[in-house]
């Protein structure tokens, strides 16, 4: 199938459904979804706005711990409803605070919300906005740790059928990663025998804040901080080990693992670095690295399945293609420039990852608006726990295999009173 073909066919897939002139699933026709933001940050701003621009939803409320993201949030969005003929954030739907997701939750204005904060709140996040009955769209990764994770699980069963749950992992619905892995899966490469994965990009960055208070600090610059953002194995390379996942059909089952902290010098207690063997069924082994430091916006990101009878190359920029016996190569991928891409802090890529957001926007409003719920975060659960794996490989110092570490898990405990921030 050509690259024009099958857009059209995948965007007749995931596009709104056109509802017919009565109440479906309690929508009624040409109604639109209510979008709720739950953390109006770089990622999750953007996220937002393409749900705004590429599906029939609406931006209608926003929610955030704190009153100077919540007031940037509310400029940004009535500038985007307004290009869109939509009225401005009403000032009643903005929520600000430690409890700002249960009053987004409570809403009796919001559809479905869209889970935007720091990981260490995901699962308490996810945990309030669908027991108030609301569809939820999760940022990964589900859970910083197995407690977490269980419990991610507990709600997934509990509420299964009754509102659409999806978890962030927008590479799975790229039209070119999508077709590279009906390949592989069909047997173009032949056996897979190993894979080769990086991710390299630039230390995240923050502006000065001198004089800040210690736990303040660390909400703002969660992406610095281990506990809050899971390290950046969890946090960023997630998608990588997603995409391997989805390859194999199955999570690793051991690991042996290094990581560390050599070039960044910013507050925090991340790492940098990551070097990662992980063992998957049949003893397909994937050799994964990650580095996140670095000047002049230096980006690599690519998997490298190897077969007995050819290789599928997936970069997020340059050639999109298979090796050997039977080529083939996604249309317009071969003539992008091969030089490392360009990072984007919000997550908003081009080339090869230039549909993945809208792809899965729209699969996830139809989802709402058609009544066929979705229920991703089993397999959001089982791609965290995959990274943890490996996470606490390096922390140990020897291989770990999976039940090993599901006996013997690592917890990860906030020791910070949210409640001051109101």
């Amino acid at each position: 199938m050509d690259r024009r073909k099958f857009i059209t066919k995948a965007a007749a897939a995931s596009g709104l459904l056109i509802l017919k002139s009565k109440t479906v699933f309690g929508y009624q026709a040409n109604s639109a979804v209510r979008l709720g933001l739950l953390g109006c940050g770089n990622r999750g701003t953007s996220v937002a706005t393409s749900f705004a621009n590429n599906t029939g939803a609406r931006i209608v409320a926003l929610a955030d711990i704190f009153p100077d993201q919540l007031a940037k949030g509310k400029t940004h969005f009535d500038a985007v409803n307004g290009k869109l003929g939509h009225g401005a954030i009403d000032p009643k739907l903005m929520f600000r605070g430690h409890t700002a997701y249960q009053q987004l939750a409570a809403s009796s204005e919001v559809d479905a919300v869209q889970i935007s904060t720091p990981p260490w709140f995901h699962v308490e996040h996810l945990d309030g906005v669908v027991s108030a009955g609301k569809h939820a769209y999760c940022e990964k990764p589900v859970g910083v740790d197995i407690a977490q994770t269980e419990r991610a699980l507990a709600i997934a069963k509990r509420v299964d059928g009754k509102v659409s749950m999806d978890v962030g992992f927008q590479i799975r619905s790229a039209p070119p990663f999508v077709e590279i892995v009906r390949r592989i899966h069909a047997g173009q490469i032949g056996k897979i025998a190993a894979i080769s994965a990086h991710y390299n990009a630039p230390a995240s960055s923050y502006p000065d804040r001198t004089g800040m208070a210690a736990d303040e600090l660390r909400l703002r610059d969660w992406l610095w901080d281990r506990t809050l953002s899971g390290d950046i194995l969890l946090e960023q390379n997630i998608h990588v080990i997603d995409v391997c996942n989805w390859i194999m059909g199955a999570p690793p089952i051991k690991a042996v693992a290094k990581s560390s902290r050599m070039a960044v010098k910013h507050f925090g207690n991340t790492s940098d670095n990551y070097e990662v063997i992980f063992t998957y069924p049949g003893e397909v082994e994937l050799s994964f690295s990650s580095t996140q430091f670095g000047h002049n916006g230096y980006f690599d990101v690519a998997e490298r399945v190897f077969g007995d009878a050819g290789i599928a190359e997936a970069p997020y920029s340059g050639p999109l293609r298979i090796l050997g016996a039977d080529p083939w190569t996604w249309d317009g991928s071969e003539a992008q420039d091969n030089a490392p891409g360009k990072f984007a802090a919000d997550g908003a890529f081009t080339n090869n990852l230039a549909l993945a957001d809208p792809m899965k926007d729209r699969s996830f409003i139809e989802s709402i608006t058609s009544g066929k719920f979705h229920n991703q975060i089993a397999a959001g659960v089982e791609s965290a726990r995959s990274c943890m794996l490996g996470r606490q490989a390096a922390v140990l110092g020897r291989e770990l295999t999976w039940s090993e570490m599901m006996k013997h898990p690592e917890k990860y405990s906030l020791n910070m009173d949210v409640t001051k921030f109101n």
